[in-house]
């Protein structure tokens, strides 16, 4: 039997490898694409740390008799969490999921280490070619906050948008209302552009 098969069959040094596995997979996505790529630091810290706590919890969970509805039931305690932050862009809960999605994969013990490796490089290979600045035209994002409501512009996306660009001096595209506060009169928005 070769050093490697005597390694994930001993229960210890496998768990020791899973939780490897997890890091560096965790690490790769969260550290190494999306933090180079969008330097959200809030957003990494969230994500990484998510992603030990579910490892953590899975673990466990999985060492023991657990039923699918034991797992849907957590899954619907992850749902909650969305509704009580702050909105995500698809691309900030994109790269959240897959820090989820490998600590779920790394952790469950029905599942070989090999395979485990395999699917986390399958999820790394995705998030790396299909959010890959080259593959799609880069546009940078950025949370705008108005210091005035102006319901003529919110009314008209396209006066919206070039008033956005004369202030901002880039092009926006498009942009998306996270919330309006007619007390303080402020406006707050993900505003998406590209350089001119």
């Amino acid at each position: 039997m070769s050093s490697l098969q005597q390694i994930l069959q001993d229960p210890v040094l496998s768990q020791a490898v899973r939780i490897g596995l997890n890091l560096v997979g965790m690490s790769v996505l969260v550290f190494g694409l999306y933090y180079r790529r969008y330097r959200d630091k809030e957003l990494v810290t969230a994500a990484a740390l998510f992603n030990v706590f579910i490892f953590a919890v899975l673990t466990i969970l999985s060492s023991v008799n657990f039923s699918v509805a034991a797992g849907f039931g957590l899954f619907a305690i992850l749902a909650l969490f969305t509704l009580r932050s702050e909105p995500l862009s698809k691309t900030e809960m994109t790269y959240f999921f897959g820090a989820v999605a490998i600590a779920v994969i790394t952790s469950v013990q029905g599942t070989t280490v090999p395979f485990a490796a395999l699917a986390v490089s399958f999820v790394l290979a995705g998030a790396y070619v299909i959010d890959h600045p080259k593959i799609l035209q880069s546009v940078s994002g950025a949370k705008v906050t108005l210091d005035k409501i102006n319901t003529d512009l919110l009314a008209d996306p396209a006066a919206m948008r070039a008033e956005l660009s004369e202030r901002l001096g880039v092009a926006v595209l498009s942009y998306q209302v996270l919330q309006l506060d007619y007390i303080t009169e402020m406006a707050r928005l993900n505003v998406y552009y590209r350089t001119r």
